[in-house]
């Protein structure tokens, strides 16, 4: 497999985390610790993608705009509307 060197930005407490892993041997390396970590949730991904695929096939498709409009609404994640610039005339 080939493979490409990377900069990932981590906070402090997250490095000392897989540092600590990796000296007490519950993983490999850091490198292989965040290489682990991406194929699971790659997979991870692709798992919800597969599930909510299947779902929606079973009910009837995407939702309708009246549908997700009282999701956004019912789940408190309604877009905000933003008042519109007047042009200057």
């Amino acid at each position: 497999m080939a493979t490409t060197k990377v900069t990932v930005t981590v906070s402090d407490d997250q490095l000392a985390a897989i540092k600590q892993l990796v000296e007490s041997g519950r993983a490999a390396s850091v490198s292989g610790f965040v290489q682990h970590a991406i194929a699971v949730s790659l997979q991870d991904l692709t798992g919800w993608g597969a599930m909510l695929a299947t779902a929606l096939s079973e009910t009837g498709g995407r939702l309708t705009p009246k549908e997700r409009a009282w999701a956004d609404q019912a789940l408190g994640t309604a877009p905000t509307k933003r008042p519109r610039k007047r042009s200057a005339a």
